[in-house]
């Protein structure tokens, strides 16, 4: 016997500038630590229907889990479908079946996007492979792989990759951390995605691995400090030209001071965080997914 999931909870109001911003990506760990299937649909659904359900956004599932994924849906029978982004990790000739089962179970899933790697040559006649097998009601998302810091010449061919998916009406995609320090851009390889992304005036961005709200300062063994997710929301409205602050995109990505950054949102009007949002959609975040005590802490959430 299934109990439906969900909390009794009355939802609380989240700003638009936060609605349904937070993807879980727990999926996309590393199978060594990932955790169970169960245990993330399980934690994925109780914040989603909790009381800052609007802050959480997508599922993301790499297509090898939607199997093991859908099975925990049925047995959880959730209120209403999850809203899933699927990731390639099969090949792309594993997208229709994928998003076959995926349509046939629309009392559990509803498709956002599908995002794949793309091949560092990457060319318009794989980018329109990809918009062939995505329907017009799923946004494609393609990330360029990125290279090894201090390549320069490959580091212009990753932006000019990113430029000719954006101009092909994909949504370029950034990881912005993960479990190698390597899977950390520095500040100016993120500035400059941020510039090529935007340059065609198409569409948004997408970017994924933030493992904390606020970026945190160097090591003192000169290692790069991780991202934070507040950095990035405050770049893009610099970089839109709608905050009120002059300072530049990257001292924004460079910021180790939360209040700061908590104080700059604040003050963005309605039409302002309209257009971060629509630059920057959702962004995915792990290993805690939702990370309510820290906006808490900033006044962000009430």
């Amino acid at each position: 016997m299934t109990v439906p999931s969900g909390s009794t909870a009355d939802p609380w109001p989240i700003r638009p500038l936060l609605a349904a911003l937070v993807d879980d990506t727990s999926l996309l760990q590393p199978r060594a630590v990932a955790p169970g299937v169960d245990a993330v649909v399980s934690r994925y659904l109780a914040a989603r229907d909790g009381h800052y359900g609007g802050l959480v956004g997508r599922l993301v599932c790499p297509a090898s889990l939607l199997p093991a994924v859908v099975t925990e849906l049925a047995r959880s029978a959730p209120a209403r479908p999850a809203d899933l982004a699927l990731v390639v990790d099969t090949g792309l000739g594993a997208v229709p079946k994928a998003l076959s089962t995926v349509f046939s179970r629309s009392s559990l899933l509803t498709p956002s996007t599908v995002e794949c790697p793309a091949p560092p040559d990457v060319d318009g006649i794989w980018l329109e492979r990809v918009s062939e097998f995505v329907p017009d009601e799923v946004t494609p998302v393609v990330e360029p792989r990125r290279p090894v810091p201090g390549d320069e010449e490959g580091t212009e061919a990753w932006l000019a990759a990113v430029r000719k998916v954006a101009e092909h009406g994909c949504t370029p995609k950034i990881r912005m951390g993960g479990p190698r320090a390597s899977d950390v851009p520095e500040t100016e390889d993120v500035h400059r995605f941020l510039e090529a992304s935007l340059e065609t005036g198409n569409g948004g961005m997408s970017a994924q691995g933030f493992d904390r709200t606020v970026r945190e300062a160097p090591s003192d063994d000169g290692g790069t400090g991780r991202h934070g997710l507040l950095n990035l929301i405050v770049a893009v409205a610099r970089m839109t030209g709608v905050s009120a602050s002059p300072a530049p995109v990257p001292d924004a990505l460079e910021c180790t001071d939360g209040e700061k950054l908590a104080r700059e949102l604040d003050e963005l009007p309605e039409a302002a965080v309209e257009q971060v949002r629509t630059v920057l959609p959702r962004c995915g975040v792990d290993p805690e997914p939702v990370p309510i005590a820290d906006l808490v802490a900033l006044g962000l959430l009430d």
